[in-house]
């Protein structure tokens, strides 16, 4: 399954031998041992290092159940009339075929994959870069996609990457595609990073997003034994990250502690337009919403009605 996709998730894998993760997981450290894969937070792929990046068809299948439950969840954060970018990435791509149903948003992007997603939407505007075309990934880099960034200004960029941590941020594996990324960035107000457990506590070669410039981040529910995952999203909460985890309903933890049951039909979710805020001590806190589909009450039942209005 690795040699075909070049890279595999330990979730999928299990399903696949209808074993259990841990027996994966044994499994795949053997065969790291022989040299035949190396592993990756939460997966496998093959042998390369820092410098291997899998291309589009490898990794549209790998977290795929991940990826749509983060598109779904961040497509909550926009609103009708706004103006975002959005980078290249098959979790980018989901999140666009989402946003095709938000009327009169502009959204500016260096991905053929998601100005496709958007192409048949007639009320939102795909505005394009310049660029040189990356095969690999279908997007537009080098100096012409930058220069066509200058002098823009949205409220919001969503991008993803190949890894993310507390210490570097968001980071990818091509320097032509961090350096667009950076210009995106510095085109937005608040930056929204997209990122399935298996990219929290990897480490690429290129940084394209510091923690402290990243405003949120959506990402999925990790396995209840997956300790790094779950200690790599405290930290990134330590530094003032809204964290927001799709599908938290199967269990897991968030900001590093176990979520009770009760707790596990919510999510924590960063509302559009809020920034970080101070708990008692002083330091960042989760901000929490309620899950998309529960009814919720009051004055937040209003507020959620018009926007999905």
């Amino acid at each position: 399954m690795v040699r075909a996709n070049g890279a595999v998730s330990l979730r999928e894998l299990a399903r696949v031998v209808q074993t259990s993760e841990v027996t994966v997981r044994r499994d795949v450290r053997a065969l790291e041992a022989e040299g035949l894969l190396d592993r990756r937070h939460g997966g496998a792929v093959l042998p390369g290092g820092f410098t291997r990046e899998s291309g589009f068809p490898q990794k549209s299948h790998l977290a795929t159940a991940e990826k749509t439950a983060i598109a779904d969840l961040a497509a909550s954060l926009v609103e009708e009339g706004e103006a975002i970018v959005v980078g290249a990435g098959t979790t980018t791509q989901e999140l666009a075929r989402r946003l095709a149903r938000v009327p009169g948003l502009t959204v500016v992007t260096n991905s053929l994959l998601v100005a496709q997603a958007l192409a048949h939407a007639n009320r939102v505007e795909v505005v394009m870069t310049g660029g040189t075309l990356r095969g690999s990934n279908y997007a537009l880099v080098g100096s012409g996609a930058e220069q066509s960034l200058q002098g823009l200004r949205v409220s919001r960029a969503f991008l993803s990457g190949s890894g993310l941590t507390a210490e570097r941020g968001l980071s990818t594996s091509n320097m032509l595609s961090a350096s667009v990324d950076r210009a995106l960035v510095q085109a937005a107000a608040e930056v929204v990073v997209l990122a399935d457990h298996t990219k929290l506590g990897a480490d690429t070669m290129f940084q394209t997003v510091p923690t402290d410039v990243i405003t949120h981040l959506v990402t999925d529910d990790p396995p209840a034994h997956d300790d790094r995952a779950a200690t790599e999203l405290q930290a990134l909460a330590d530094q003032g990250v809204q964290i927001a985890v799709a599908g938290a309903a199967g269990g897991g933890t968030v900001g590093g502690d176990p979520v009770p049951t009760e707790r596990r039909r919510r999510r924590d979710v960063p509302l559009p337009g809020q920034r970080r805020s101070q708990g008692p001590g002083g330091g960042p806190q989760l901000r929490s919403a309620t899950v998309l589909g529960e009814p919720p009450t009051g004055e937040r039942a209003r507020v959620a009605d018009l926007r999905r209005r």
